[in-house]
């Protein structure tokens, strides 16, 4: 154990990371206040936002080859109400997400980058209308899905967090991927998702926990064995918490990797937790990919050093294919819960194996 983290075990050591955290998080609060000034509503519906009502909020560009089946699959799931940053979009989102009853929509025209990723105007929305809610907070390339998740939607869930005052479930973000090159897919543009892109990495995975504020970071999957094989350590974090029950005092940190107070962290494990929790299924890789990733080149919003990962986006402008012998097609839910990348305890009503999965845990 190093002199710093023996310093931190001593009563004033907590005190001052106590102190320090506690600052942080006001600090990104009032970074969120102040942001959403800068939001315009477009279609502001919140007088429609009953009490128990379950919400979603998403800051997006460009999604409209991804919003149908993004609003379908969440309204399945129980959502009441989705509160929409839209930032620059030239592809017919906004008058799309502007049509939509149960939606309210906000225009924001400042740097996604210098918003911590569109967090602040998030943070301003969920300050303004989550607290007291059930909020689903997620981007619009994944889609939520967890154990019996097509039976026992997102009420059912939510009381059974409720019950167990348990105010978050953690998820897994599954990257999903066609068999031939990026660009393609497996399926027409009209198909359900798992259809189009239809493979997935069922690991390995590692998960460290990260002082002082506990945060799990997981690692591994599809993207760190092809483009961050070298150095590991810079593969994407996939551990979230996009379901919460809101506070006030509640701040993400890092996009929904993390989060303030840090209580709230420990929440989740990442895979072979067998506590109740969802797998995000990411559709980044979606034939749109390339063009993305081309204009990423040019825009740099989307990574804190940009110059850093140009090699990731140039790599990805030249249609790698991502299959690989150990690809496994993705089936249903029990698929992920077999294999221990979602759990199930006191859900269910039963254990599950998860042996096909060594989370390794490091401080």
């Amino acid at each position: 154990m190093t002199a710093a983290a023996d310093w931190r075990q001593t009563k004033a050591g907590r005190l001052w990371l106590r102190y320090r955290l506690r600052w942080k998080r006001r600090e990104l609060l009032w970074r969120a206040i102040r942001a959403g000034r800068g939001l315009t509503p477009v279609a502001d519906r919140t007088a429609l936002i009953r009490r128990d009502d379950i919400l979603l909020f998403c800051c997006l560009r460009n999604e409209m080859a991804r919003l149908p089946e993004f609003l379908a699959h969440y309204r399945a799931l129980g959502v009441r109400h989705f509160l929409i940053v839209e930032n620059d979009s030239d592809d017919g989102s906004a008058g799309y997400l502007r049509a939509q009853p149960d939606l309210s929509l906000w225009c924001a025209r400042g740097s996604y980058r210098a918003t911590r990723f569109g967090m602040d105007w998030l943070g301003a929305l969920l300050f303004r209308h989550g607290h007291g809610h059930w909020c689903v907070t997620v981007d619009a390339d994944e889609l939520l899905i967890y154990p019996d998740w097509q039976a026992r939607r997102l009420p059912a869930l939510t009381a059974h967090r409720d019950a167990r005052a348990i105010p978050a479930m953690g998820a897994l973000m599954l990257d999903l991927y066609p068999q031939g090159p990026l660009g393609s897919a497996d399926a027409p543009g009209d198909a359900p998702l798992t259809d189009r892109l239809s493979w997935f990495d069922t690991g390995p995975y590692r998960s460290r926990i990260m002082v002082p504020r506990r945060n799990r970071r997981v690692q591994g999957g599809a993207r760190e064995r092809m483009f961050f094989a070298d150095q590991p350590h810079r593969s994407p974090t996939l551990n979230k918490l996009p379901l919460i029950r809101w506070n006030r005092r509640h701040v993400y940190v890092n996009s929904t990797h993390s989060l303030l107070p840090p209580g709230m962290n420990d929440l989740y494990d990442g895979p072979g937790d067998p506590r109740l929790s969802g797998v995000l299924l990411h559709s980044k890789f979606l034939p749109d990919i390339t063009a993305r990733a081309a204009e990423e080149l040019t825009r740099r919003q989307h990574f804190h050093d940009p110059d850093a990962f140009a090699p990731y986006h140039q790599w990805l402008t030249g249609a790698p294919v991502l299959w690989h012998d150990g690809a496994q097609r993705y089936c249903d839910w029990r698929q992920l819960l077999d294999l221990g990348l979602m759990g199930a305890a006191g859900w269910l009503g039963g254990d599950y194996p998860y042996a096909r999965i060594i989370l390794q845990k490091t401080r």
